[in-house]
C-alpha cells in the first residue's frame, strides 16, 4: 500500500541538524523515512533517509536534475516572503544539473580530459604538496587550525594546478565557495556567484585564446564527433570541478581527522598498519562524509519511494549521510571501524551522477592521512569536540575550524 503525505507540518532544519545531521536521520529512518522538511532559507522539500530508498532514488530518472525547471519549482515551494539567491546561468549549465541525453553528452566530453590515468599520474605532485604543508604546520605549530594549514590548501592547490587557476586568486575562490554553499544571506550568495562567474569567464577566455597544458585547456578543446562544449558550458564545468574538487576533500580530511582523534583505538590501528589507510578513507566517507544531502532533484512524474507517493513537480533531497549510517545496511553504523567492509556506501552518490572526481578525492585523502600520521605521531585535538562549529549548509558537512596540537 502506498500513501501520499502532504498535510503533516514539514520539519525545519536547525543548527542542531548542521552539527549532527544523523540525530534527525536516526528518528526519521524509523518514523518517517520519506517526509517533508524546510531547508534553508525556507524551501519546502521532500527528504529521503533510508539506504534502501536512497540508492535507487539517486539513479531514478523520474527524479530529474534538469536545472531549467528549478526556478519555477523553487518559487512554488518557497514562502513569498523568502528571498532566494540568484546564480548566473554560466554557473549552472553543467552535468550535475542535467539529465540524459544532455548529461551523457557533457560527461563524455569532460571525461576525455578527466581520466583515471591522468589522476593517478598526479600522486608524486600531491605527495609533494602534502609534504610542504606538513613542513608549514611544523613551522607554525605546536597548535594550528588543520583546515587552514592543511585540509584546505592541499585540494585547492591540486585542483587549481590541474585547471590552471592563478595562485593569487585561490583565497578569493575559497571565500566565494564558502559563501555559495552556506545558508547565508541571499544578497551575499548572489554577489559571490556573480564574482565567481566573472572570474571564471575571464579564465576560460584566457584558456581559449592561449591554451596551456592544464585540464581546463583540455576541456575547452575537447571534441566528440565534432561536438564541443559551449563557452557557457565550459564556465559551468570549471565551476563544478573547482568547487567539488576542493570542498569534498577539505571535509573528508577534516571530518576524518576529527573522527580519528576522538577514537584513539582506531588511530592506533592505523599507525600500527598503514596499509589500512585506503580502507580508512572509505570508512571516513561512510562514517561522516563531506556531503550531507545530494544536490536537488525534482519529480517529473509521481514517484513512490518507501511506501510514499511524491506528486509530480515536487523538490526532493536525498540524504547520503542518512543512508551511510543506516543500520539496515551497515552493522554498528555509528561506530568508526577502519577495517570495516564499506562497499556500497554512497558518499560520492550513485548511478549516472556518481562523482566524476571521486578517484582524485580518494587519492588526495590517502596521501593526506598517510602524511599526517607519519609526520605528527602525537597529534591531538586542541579543543573540546562540543565547542567545534559546523558550517550551516545542507549540502556540505564540514567544520569551520579544527584546532590540533602536536
Amino acid at each position: 500500500m502506498t500513501r501520499t503525505v502532504g498535510n503533516t507540518d514539514p520539519i525545519p532544519l536547525d543548527d542542531d541538524f548542521f552539527a549532527d545531521p544523523d540525530a534527525l536521520y536516526r528518528r526519521l529512518r524509523v518514523e518517517a523515512p520519506v517526509t517533508r522538511i524546510v531547508a534553508p532559507p525556507g524551501l519546502v522539500v521532500w527528504l529521503v533517509t533510508r539506504y534502501a530508498d536512497v540508492r535507487p532514488a539517486l539513479n531514478d530518472a523520474r527524479l530529474a536534475k534538469n536545472g531549467r525547471r528549478f526556478q519555477d519549482l523553487i518559487g512554488r515551494h518557497t514562502a513569498p516572503t523568502v528571498r532566494m539567491a540568484e546564480f548566473a546561468n554560466s554557473l549552472v549549465e553543467h552535468m550535475l544539473n542535467s539529465d540524459p541525453p544532455d548529461h551523457t553528452r557533457l560527461r563524455k566530453l569532460v571525461n576525455r580530459a578527466f581520466t583515471v590515468r591522468a589522476i593517478a599520474q598526479m600522486r608524486p605532485r600531491i605527495t609533494e604538496i602534502a609534504t610542504e604543508l606538513a613542513d608549514s604546520m611544523t613551522a607554525h605549530g605546536p597548535e594550528v587550525d588543520l583546515l587552514d594549514e592543511f585540509a584546505f590548501p592541499l585540494p585547492m592547490t591540486v585542483i587549481c594546478e590541474l585547471l590552471g587557476v592563478p595562485q593569487d586568486r585561490r583565497d578569493e575562490f575559497r571565500t566565494w565557495s564558502n559563501t555559495l554553499l552556506s545558508a547565508g544571506e541571499p544578497e551575499e550568495r548572489s554577489a559571490a556567484a556573480q564574482a565567481m562567474a566573472q572570474f571564471l569567464a575571464e579564465l576560460v577566455a584566457q584558456k581559449t585564446a592561449q591554451p596551456g597544458e592544464d585540464m581546463l585547456s583540455a576541456i575547452v578543446a575537447a571534441s566528440e564527433d565534432g561536438d564541443r562544449l559551449s563557452h557557457i558550458e565550459v564556465i559551468s564545468m570549471a565551476f563544478l570541478l573547482l568547487v567539488a574538487g576542493h570542498e569534498t576533500t577539505v571535509n573528508l580530511i577534516g571530518n576524518g581527522m576529527l573522527a580519528l582523534l576522538r577514537r584513539p583505538d582506531q588511530l592506533a590501528a592505523l599507525r600500527a598498519d598503514p596499509s589500512l589507510v585506503p580502507n580508512a578513507v572509505e570508512e571516513f566517507l561512510r562514517f561522516d562524509g563531506p556531503v550531507n544531502l545530494a544536490t536537488m532533484r525534482h519529480t517529473s512524474a509521481p514517484v513512490e519511494i518507501g511506501g510514499v507517493t511524491i506528486p509530480e513537480g515536487e523538490l526532493v533531497l536525498v540524504s547520503l549521510i542518512g543512508a551511510n549510517r543506516d543500520p539496515g545496511r551497515f552493522e554498528r553504523p555509528d561506530e568508526l571501524d577502519v577495517t570495516r567492509d564499506t562497499s556500497g556506501h554512497v558518499a560520492f552518490g550513485y548511478g549516472i551522477h556518481h562523482c566524476l572526481g571521486a578517484p582524485l578525492a580518494r587519492l588526495e585523502g590517502e596521501i593526506a592521512f598517510r602524511t599526517l600520521l607519519d609526520r605528527f605521531p602525537d597529534i591531538e585535538l586542541a579543543a573540546e569536540p562540543a565547542s567545534l562549529a559546523w558550517r550551516e549548509s545542507s549540502l556540505i558537512h564540514g567544520l569551520h575550524r579544527l584546532p590540533v596540537r602536536f
